[in-house]
């Protein structure tokens, strides 16, 4: 695949390594102006410097958030929107969690990164955004998806799972794109949700004996992050995935979703607002 995007200004967050590393490349080489959004800021300005000297494009840069933290996704969202117009925004930062950890906020991690993360920086980057059409917004979600609890969100009743917690989060990624979907897409904002599938990123940390010796063995058989990257890429760059908003997509192609329950989403919707104190008016 090849696109043109020299007149885009794209954002992928989760980018210092993995498939968040891979789709902040492959926009490099198709001539965009990349922003890697990176937690860490040395392995983010290691990944800036590998990056630009291997695709020969001076227009990255790298700004630190902590997707989890509403402050600091504030204080990056400022200084995006201070550096020109934004594009494409890729969702894509996550967390897997050993045991149940808690945020800055005081909410549980996976959860704070993997769907508020999401929600927030979708909504306060919307504006601006609309102000750029036509742009789009990729969430990478997962085929690993379900137990979702409305009434459970940071497991504070279940035993907590990290399994569960990150399938949880990623029908919620589903979810909120859906209803994202629905705010934005009379403003020239395009919405879209992929799984890019099993690829060996070291997201899941490996179990102690007998479990962590066959997820080792495992390993060997996933896509690379490369491979990862393709259906991200995809919907961040292909003109014709514009007018197909509000869909999810594996191999790129659009799929059926289960996750589509308008109750449900209204009622997700409205505790990611409460969680946070952000908002997207219909």
């Amino acid at each position: 695949m090849q696109y043109d995007l020299v007149n885009r200004r794209c954002v992928v967050t989760g980018s210092s390594s993995g498939i968040g590393k891979e789709i902040a490349r492959n926009l490099a080489y198709f001539g965009a102006t990349v922003v890697l959004a990176c937690r860490n800021r040395d392995r983010g300005s290691q990944a800036l410097q590998e990056l630009v000297e291997e695709t020969g494009n001076d227009r990255l840069s790298m700004l630190v958030v902590d997707v989890s933290s509403p402050r600091s996704m504030r204080v990056f969202v400022r200084n995006l929107i201070a550096g020109g117009p934004v594009h494409v925004l890729v969702n894509n930062a996550a967390v897997v969690t050993r045991a149940r950890e808690l945020s800055t906020e005081g909410h549980e991690l996976t959860w704070a990164t993997n769907a508020l993360g999401y929600f927030q920086l979708s909504c306060l980057l919307a504006p601006h955004l609309r102000t750029s059409a036509p742009a789009r917004i990729v969430n990478v979600a997962s085929t690993l998806a379900g137990s979702l609890e409305l009434d459970d969100l940071q497991f504070t009743r279940r035993p907590f799972s990290p399994l569960q917690a990150y399938s949880q989060s990623k029908q919620a990624n589903r979810m909120l794109t859906w209803a994202l979907a629905q705010r934005v897409s009379s403003h020239e904002v395009s919405v879209h949700a992929c799984a890019p599938g099993k690829a060996a990123t070291g997201l899941f940390h490996e179990p102690p004996g007998l479990r962590g010796r066959w997820q080792r063995f495992s390993a060997r058989f996933l896509q690379s992050a490369s491979n990862a990257a393709r259906t991200p890429t995809f919907l961040a760059s292909a003109e014709s995935v514009h007018e197909q908003t509000n869909q999810f997509w594996i191999d790129e192609k659009p799929q059926p979703c289960k996750f589509r329950h308008d109750a449900q989403m209204k009622d997700l919707w409205l505790r990611c607002v409460e969680m946070t104190q952000v908002d997207l008016p219909a």
